[in-house]
């Protein structure tokens, strides 16, 4: 019933029915009032075919708009959008209509006295603005003026709070172009606004929205040092805020801003001393990091389905390059050819996807992940490694110049990699805090612990010498608690530590070439790798601390790389294991100051001080963070990965679970059997909170795993079907699902042997959903049998659903049987002749079976299926098929 029935009932008052509604419109009774104007889609579908009863009802909608009631004019409100659609369905005058008429009500209702009916205003703009039935030069010539009003300095901070958030919400339906002009200078007043503090509040809410709309250069030359100012807000809710939005500023700002001005800032937000700001900011770091990510280093890109696939083949690799930077692979092949360790090389290929000049920053990768990452293949297949350019190719390999510690790498001076310019830009170098120059204390402690003059005698040098080794050993000792927070610290402990092995190496060298002047001086110079190993345990035993960091860096440009080498070995033994862990974790894609905190979050003293949740946060963007870093860094998330899976917390193991097809995917076959597929191991012992979602991605991970690591996990799919909670049937179910699928990566003596089995198993399963889905999945086994051309097998287990299911004493069983040889006729997956002499018999001997519903359907089977694919024509039980014929054409299905 319609709610303005009551205007149809005759003979009333004697009066039209467009009398009437005038009459009611505007009675002194406010339900009247309210009763026309919650009616009022109904009214004008009555009068829409009137033209002049048309505008009569729609002039007293403006009328009606004046109403000095709250209630009637929130009623009226209500009912725009559906009249706006009505409308525009019905009228091909319709924008004249909203445009003159409607829209003027709702701009006007912004400015309400009432609240309920603001609100209500503001609800309507933005269904209006949603479903595009404003124009845009309604928007810029009647909606903007209006709140560009409401958000003045000098106007009321209510009515500003609920105008900033219009415009924010407004940017998204307007041009680039007409966001600068009328809505950008008034929002970066809003983000300065002191005196309500909610208008600032909006205004970091939605932060990120506008710097997608206004775009990268707008973002920058006006709304980063809003950003900024906003995010050192004295009010903690403004700071959260800024935590939440940053990656969506992140994605607006151009590679140098995000490294060099949004990273420091995010840290500053990480160590906020607001506990919630903090919890905001944790949980934005992985998204932030994943702002960083660059397919073309990766080798992965995302598909628009929103799955990993391997980067499209490029045009020039070459061409991406600056034109003062070194082409890759001029470096790494020189270096590789004097280099006496084993490197992995890809002959036609480019071994680094970057230069390795002087000025870049070179990783340090463990021995584990040299061993693991080396011989990376593509993530999808290794076939179609080929196939890919030397862009991606390069990135799915380990870059040649970072297989080595980062001395072994020529110095500026060697000649092995002659013609690198040492002011070559470089991104790390460009936002990092440059290092102090200690060059000339260093000289000064050099200088004393040099050689003396000729005429000197032994005792005085080595008193000198010492003297010189204490200071040194002093200024380490005074480094020694700042060695882990600070990269500055660390590069001066180097520093000082080749000086402090230069003044050992005079006062122990000096005996054994006494004899010699200029062997003395070159041995302390330039030590060769047989002084080397010679001095190295007696420098060990005068140095009292084995904590002392050794310098990783030869003094000596000009050093031969096969005494570099052996160097590199001896230095690397007395490396404290700090230092090592340290190195391990270095990489060039993102800040490393994130890195470190990203990693922090599975430390158990940040679930105290930030977030309980904080791990779960952690899981949960690791895969963003892995694909951003490439395979080529995994090593810097592998501790972090293990910690995770082994969390005691079983949503932090679940959220791994599901994501692990998508990491492997990235990391290429050869690490996934390395790292994922223990904690793929351990999952599947695991909770079926947890096992679900291994579960739910069988598939997708199988696939990636070499075939005979593949057929390892044969044995173990039988133990899916066994659950905690026997009444979790759909975990039975999507184990069906993904056998279905599965059955793709096994070969038909594996199918038979293994998956055969679990299928039976299901198909006797309580659950009737379970039972069906396992229906289609014997169907498809067949189907696996009879496209590989093994009968044998077929036949095997066709007697198995004889066996099993038709002569089952249950009546579930033998409908089961039915419906198995309908799906299999329908699916033609057997011979027509295989299906007539093996099924067909056992299928019609149903006929006579006791319980209504096995004969239902079977005979559905025989109308719906079997009859129509004409086996009933070469069946030797063709005139009970012709009986069944007559007798089925009879039933009502």
């Amino acid at each position: 019933m319609r709610v303005t029935a009551f205007l149809d009932i005759p003979g009333q008052d004697n009066l039209p029915p467009l009398a009437r509604l005038e009459k009611y419109a505007f009675s002194e009774n406010i339900f009247n009032r309210q009763i026309i104007a919650r009616g009022l889609l109904d009214v004008l579908r009555d009068f829409s075919n009137n033209e002049e009863d048309f505008l009569t009802v729609i002039e007293m909608v403006v009328r009606l708009a004046e109403d000095s009631e709250p209630m009637v004019r929130t009623e009226l409100m209500e009912q725009i959008p559906p009249i706006a659609v009505f409308l525009q369905e019905s009228r091909s005058d319709f924008p004249v209509v909203l445009s003159e008429y409607l829209t003027p009500i709702v701009v006007r209702y912004l400015t309400d006295p009432n609240n309920q009916v603001r609100k209500s205003s503001q609800e309507v703009l933005l269904i209006l603005l949603e479903q595009d039935l404003i124009s845009q030069h309604d928007i810029e010539t009647k909606v903007c003026p209006v709140l560009l009003a409401l958000s003045a300095p000098d106007g009321d901070d209510e009515y500003k709070a609920e105008a900033a958030n219009l415009i924010c919400k407004l940017v998204s339906v307007l041009s680039k172009s007409t966001v600068e002009r009328l809505l950008l200078p008034r929002f970066c007043e809003l983000c300065g606004d002191g005196k309500f503090f909610q208008v600032r509040k909006v205004c970091a809410t939605n932060f990120g929205d506008i710097c997608h709309a206004v775009g990268q250069e707008a973002t920058e030359k006006f709304l980063i040092p809003k950003f900024f100012e906003l995010c050192s807000d004295s009010v903690w809710g403004m700071r959260k805020a800024c935590a939440e939005c940053f990656m969506a500023v992140s994605y607006s700002t151009s590679p140098e801003v995000r490294r060099a001005q949004l990273s420091p800032l995010f840290i500053k937000l990480i160590s906020d001393p607001c506990r919630w700001v903090r919890q905001a900011a944790f949980q934005s770091l992985g998204p932030f990091i994943s702002t960083f990510a660059n397919p073309s280093r990766a080798g992965l890109y995302i598909r628009e389905d929103g799955t990993l696939s391997i980067r499209p083949p490029a045009q020039d690799l070459d061409s991406d390059l600056p034109s003062g930077a070194p082409r890759a692979g001029s470096c790494g092949n020189t270096f590789s050819a004097c280099s006496t360790k084993p490197v992995h090389m890809e002959p036609d290929l480019p071994t680094v996807g970057t230069p390795t000049g002087t000025g870049d920053f070179q990783r340090v990768i463990s021995s584990d992940s040299l061993m693991a990452d080396s011989g990376e293949d593509s993530a999808l297949a290794g076939a179609e490694l080929t196939r890919l350019s030397p862009e991606t190719s390069a990135s799915l390999k380990l870059p040649a110049g970072s297989d080595l510690p980062v001395h072994s790498l020529p110095g500026p001076g060697s000649s092995s990699c002659p013609g690198v310019p040492e002011d070559v830009f470089n991104n790390f170098f460009y936002w990092r805090t440059p290092l102090p120059d200690i060059s000339k204390d260093l000289e000064l402690l050099l200088s004393e612990a040099g050689p003396q003059e000729k005429g000197c005698s032994r005792p005085e040098t080595v008193q000198h010498s010492c003297v010189a080794r204490s200071e040194i050993q002093k200024v380490l000792d005074s480094l020694q608690e700042h060695l882990m927070n600070d990269p500055d610290v660390q590069a001066q402990v180097q520093v000082l530590s080749a000086a402090l092995r230069a003044t050992q190496l005079d006062s122990v060298g000096e005996p054994e070439h006494q004899g010699t002047k200029g062997r003395s001086e070159e041995s302390v110079a330039a030590p060769g790798p047989a002084s080397d190993n010679r001095t190295a345990p007696s420098a060990s035993s005068v140095q009292k601390e084995p904590s002392e960091p050794r310098m990783l860096q030869s003094t000596d440009p000009g050093r031969p790389c096969g005494g570099a080498e052996d160097g590199l070995e001896t230095e690397q033994r007395h490396l404290p294991a700090p230092i090592k862990e340290n190195k391990s974790k270095l990489q060039d894609i993102i800040p490393q100051p994130l890195l470190d905190q990203y990693v922090s979050m599975t430390d158990p003293a940040r679930a105290q001080t930030v977030d309980i949740d904080i791990a779960k946060h952690c899981a949960y963007s690791l895969p963003g963070v892995a694909l951003t870093l490439g395979r080529q860094n995994w090593h810097c998330l592998r501790d972090t990965y293990e910690t995770l899976a082994s969390d005691v917390q079983w949503k932090v193991r679940r959220t791994l679970a599901f994501s692990i097809h998508e990491l492997a995917v990235i990391l290429g076959d050869q690490l996934t059997a390395a790292d994922l597929v223990p904690v793929f191991n351990g999952f599947l012992k695991d909770l079926d909170e947890v096992r679900i979602g291994i579960l739910k991605h069988l598939y997708d991970f199988l696939k990636l795993l070499h075939e005979d690591k593949r057929r390892e996990y044969l044995y173990q799919l039988q133990e899916f079907v066994v659950t905690d909670n026997s009444r979790n049937w759909r975990f039975r179910y999507e184990l069906a699902e993904q056998l279905i699928l599965i059955l793709e990566l096994y070969n038909p003596n594996d199918v038979h042997d293994y998956l055969m089995h679990i299928a039976l198993k299901l198909c006797a399963d309580k659950v009737s959903e379970v039972r069906w889905i396992s229906f289609k999945l014997v169907v498809a086994i067949l189907q696996k049998f009879s496209s590989h051309s093994e009968s044998a097998l077929g036949l095997s287990f066709i007697s198995e659903l004889v066996v099993r299911f038709r002569h089952c004493a249950k009546w579930v069983g033998r409908q089961a049987f039915a419906f198995i040889c309908q799906a299999a006729a329908d699916e033609e997956c057997i011979p027509v002749g295989q299906f007539v002499e093996h099924l067909l018999p056992s299928l019609l001997s149903l006929a006579s079976d006791p319980v209504p519903n096995v004969r239902v359907l079977l005979a559905k089977a025989l109308r719906q299926t079997l009859l129509g694919k004409g086996m009933w024509t070469v069946s030797p039980h063709s005139h009970i098929l012709r009986l069944t014929r007559q007798g089925t054409a009879r039933l009502p299905l």
